[in-house]
């Protein structure tokens, strides 16, 4: 579009095409050797070992003699659009054709045992896999009322857990929970309404509706 041979200026045949002049002048820089075969190494390796991260990609780079850090393999990895495969949990998976329940504690005081209950799912890995832990906690003493392990995201080990509370514990006024599937599902909140238990859900996205069991994971469970 720019013709250097023109007799018009370079600066008035920008400023006509409405470009930037200095991008006139711009000249691409031919990529860095090193870095070039850097990244030729780095695609061979997530060829061969697709579920390697930023971590592993640098000791098995550092043994074929190159000397990187994770953060440069990051951001190689980021440009070359390559990220490791891997089994992600899931914990929270809303199910579009689920009844959601509004959230009750907005400003609400919590001033007994029993007046508030909360559960939630999180995930503790294990040598090989995850296992999935819920948790059933009373808002007012924080105290962990039952517990379940499971190697599967079935509702039936969320159920177990509530039926144990309820029956070393009594029932509580509000159970609150987040949008999860599990959670969501005829069964479970079937299992709560017939006990007469007011359901609240926490809104989309807002782990703070439920921070007493987000500050138990903290606690417990460190994510690898």
């Amino acid at each position: 579009m720019i013709d250097r041979s023109h007799g018009l200026s370079l600066t008035r045949q920008a400023k006509l095409m409405r470009v930037s002049r200095g991008s006139i002048y711009y000249r691409s820089k031919s990529p860095c050797k090193s870095r070039v075969q850097l990244m030729h190494s780095i695609d061979a390796l997530h060829a061969a070992h697709p579920f390697a991260g930023s971590r592993m990609l640098k000791g098995l780079l550092r043994r074929q003699g190159h000397c990187v850090g994770r953060r440069h393999v990051c951001t190689l990895m980021r440009r070359m659009c390559i990220t490791a495969l891997y089994c992600k949990p899931r914990t929270s998976t809303r199910h579009p054709q689920h009844k959601i329940y509004p959230y009750l504690l907005r400003s609400k005081p919590v001033t007994h045992a029993n007046q508030v209950w909360a559960m939630d799912i999180t995930y503790v890995r294990m040598h090989k896999g995850w296992l999935y832990l819920c948790a059933v906690v009373d808002w007012y003493s924080r105290k962990v009322l039952a517990w379940r392990l499971s190697n599967t995201m079935d509702v039936e080990f969320c159920m177990q857990a509530v039926q144990e509370a309820i029956t070393r514990w009594g029932t509580p006024a509000i159970f609150n929970m987040d949008q999860g599937s599990q959670f969501t599902s005829d069964s479970f909140t079937t299992q709560l309404k017939r006990h007469g238990i007011r359901i609240s859900m926490d809104g989309k996205g807002a782990w703070r509706d439920n921070v007493f069991v987000e500050r138990l994971w903290r606690s417990m469970v460190i994510p690898p």
